[in-house]
């Protein structure tokens, strides 16, 4: 049923942000009959807080398991392998430790109190241990006056700062009341992650870096250590890759993990692999499939997690995944004699994944572009799924919200190649008015856009706007070529894309204003709404978000720009400065007429504030419609896990400023 409403109630506050709850993290204990999620809001204060939220399958009743709402964050449960303990980080003593709480209730204890903090607990199969990981190193007294002595190539780090020299090491905590001896089981100095244990306790395996090392940009190795072996950890993989999220098989003999080995350098495909053990051979299971095998679905209201990696059955012989596909990201199951098929899929995002193999079911997370997110209980039979949703986290806030659902279609690039987009018509839509459209542009920029709520589309659509998104080349979720599609020629067929996609926009939807266009995007999409503005002054106003402007610079002031260069534009600054120069939207700043609108973090160490200040000052001095908003205390996630009071800022400024040009142009 269409609701009439005013104009003023269908506009869609930025401060409704602060009502909103995200749910995510769900754990399914041993024996399936109950499920722990993690809920998060933003409290009085202005600040994101969460607690644990227990339920009852049987009876489907839930409640706040911890008293972390409001106050704390409480975050990461993990079930004991009896299901009478659940391990979790806390904030609540200053800074992250380990807690544990009985399920049967009373009150939580802390476990650690390790110098510099715990987080990621892994329960050892006996109950009798956890592995967590901890910085080494002792914390040392901030001086502001003291010099900072750099040695090392790989010095920074966007949503870290300057790196301290600490590494993140695997440590085994027990769990028994009267003992406080905690062992560090690594060493190395490389930061550890995906701690996990085989089967009989015996030995883990888990995930090393090595960013340290000159040329081992983002490579990540696996290593196994039999914790009564006193021999050094062993590497299995012996040439360089990017590994994440090893798994024992259960019979102990085999490891599935996620990764590649840079074919394509930061565009290859993520494949699901795994690894005998005994002969140490190597299997991709997932190579008969052009599929990314990891959540590369973009969405501003769900917080970051490790990936849950691919998880065994009962009996060894498959694994079930995330994996993303034209717009959706769902689950899927590879077996071992390279059997695939998705599992759970739809027009949504599964955004977080735990399978428990024992019982054969799962806890999973889901959103879609009119629903922010909810828990959902899966069980396996065969091909059927039965799926139940167990949570409503945001349905009456949502019931008082105008939202707009997405149509999708397809358009043919310049050159034939097929290209996905979604239009959102403006909420109060009629047809007999023409409205004004924006295009938003994606980062990364091997991510992608679908149907996952985005709370920015959905503030734009409410505020008369219809919204164009879509996944130009370079984009996930059609294949290792399309995702390999604009290296070296950024700004040239994915440009095209663009264009094309508003062009086929315009054609299909007779209520757009072809007069009234704008164009917004952030971090590549920041880079590509700077190009676009450089090229056509078909668009009205434009909003570049924690932008690029100088790959010149960017090679030397990003935390990652002195591979991304070569890897993304194809040069470093020393072997054809020329071509960064030839992509950089500052070479282009004389043919900028639109109305530009700079939004940048002032701790954006991935694309740095000055590649704001440069486009702004250059524009500035030619007199150039501009304006420069300078974010404090944020860094390249602003958007998405930025202080909640300048988050709503942010979508503020960005609003205003559409609203400013168009009242300008009309």
């Amino acid at each position: 049923m269409e609701v009439e409403m005013s104009m003023e109630q269908a506009m869609m506050k930025e401060e409704w942000l602060y009502d909103f709850t995200f749910v995510g993290d769900p754990q399914l204990s041993p024996d399936g009959s109950y499920v722990v999620y993690v809920k998060r809001v933003i409290n009085e204060e202005k600040e994101y807080a969460s607690n644990l939220v227990l339920v009852n399958r049987a009876t489907g009743i839930q409640h706040d398991f911890t008293s972390g709402a409001g106050k704390y964050k409480d975050q990461s449960p993990r079930w004991s392998p009896d299901g009478k303990t659940l391990a979790f980080v806390s904030d609540r003593s200053g800074k992250n430790q380990i807690w544990l709480i009985s399920t049967v209730g009373g009150e939580a204890r802390q476990l650690t109190e390790l110098t510099n903090g715990a987080v990621d607990p892994i329960w050892k199969p006996d109950g009798s241990a956890l592995l967590v990981l901890s910085k080494d190193g002792v914390e040392k007294e901030e001086d502001a006056r003291k010099p900072l002595v750099v040695n090392d190539l790989h010095y920074k780090a966007d949503g870290k700062g300057f790196l301290d020299g600490k590494h993140t090491q695997v440590m085994l905590v027990p769990v028994t009341v009267d003992s406080e001896q905690v062992e560090a089981l690594t060493d190395a100095p490389f930061n550890h992650s995906n701690p996990s244990w085989s089967p009989d306790g015996s030995a883990i395996v888990y995930v090393r870096s090595r960013y340290e090392e000159q040329g081992s940009y983002m490579r990540t190795d696996l290593f196994i250590q039999h914790l009564k072996d006193e021999g050094e950890p062993e590497q299995l993989n012996k040439k360089g890759g990017s590994f994440v999220a090893p798994r024992w098989s259960p019979d102990g003999r085999s490891l599935s993990f996620i990764g590649h080995f840079f074919e394509h350098e930061g565009a290859t495909l993520n494949k699901v692999w795994t690894v005998d053990l005994a002969s140490k051979k190597f299997a991709c299971i997932t190579e008969a499939v052009d599929l990314e095998c990891t959540d590369a679905l973009i969405s501003d209201m769900h917080w970051g997690g490790a990936s849950p990696g691919a998880m065994w059955n009962k009996d060894g012989s498959g694994v079930y995944f995330l994996a993303s596909e034209q717009g959706n990201t769902g689950i899927y199951y590879a077996g071992v004699d390279s059997t695939i098929r998705q599992i759970s899929g739809g027009d949504r995002h599964h955004y977080a994944f735990h399978y428990v193999a024992h019982v054969n079911e799962a806890a999973v997370a889901i959103s879609d572009p009119v629903n922010i997110g909810d828990i959902y209980t899966l069980s396996f039979s065969g091909d059927r799924v039965e799926e139940q949703c167990i949570s409503t986290s945001n349905a009456e806030v949502l019931q008082s919200y105008p939202l707009s659902k997405p149509e999708m279609f397809t358009y043919e690039g310049e050159d034939g190649l097929e290209i996905q987009g979604w239009l959102m018509k403006p909420v109060g839509f009629k047809e007999d008015k023409t409205y004004p459209l924006v295009l938003e542009i994606h980062g990364g920029p091997h991510m992608m856009y679908g149907n996952s709520f985005m709370h920015e589309f959905q503030l734009l659509a409410a505020k008369g706007y219809a919204v164009l998104y879509t996944n130009p080349r370079g984009s996930q979720g059609y294949g290792q070529a399309f995702v390999n599609g604009c290296r070296g020629d950024y700004g040239g067929g994915d440009y095209e894309d663009l264009m094309t996609g508003v062009n086929a926009a315009l054609k299909t939807y007779a209520f757009i204003d072809e007069e009234r266009l704008l164009v917004t995007g952030g971090s590549y999409g920041g880079f590509m709404t700077n190009w676009i503005v450089g090229k056509t002054d078909r668009f009205k106003a434009a909003v570049t978000q924690r932008s690029i402007s100088n790959w010149q610079s960017f090679y030397g002031v990003s935390d990652i720009g002195y591979f991304f260069t070569k890897w993304e534009v194809g040069s470093d600054l020393d072997e054809n400065p020329e071509k960064l120069w030839h992509h950089s939207p500052l070479k282009y700043v004389d043919q900028i007429e639109t109305p530009l609108l700079i939004l940048h973090s002032e701790n954006d160490l991935r694309c740095p504030i000055e590649q704001g200040e440069q486009l702004y000052v250059a524009l500035k001095h030619r007199r150039k419609k501009t304006m420069f908003v300078r974010f404090p205390d944020s860094d390249h996630n602003l958007s998405r896990s930025g202080l909640p009071e300048l988050r709503v800022e942010r979508l503020k400024h960005l609003a205003g400023w559409f609203d400013t040009h168009l009242g300008e142009s009309e």
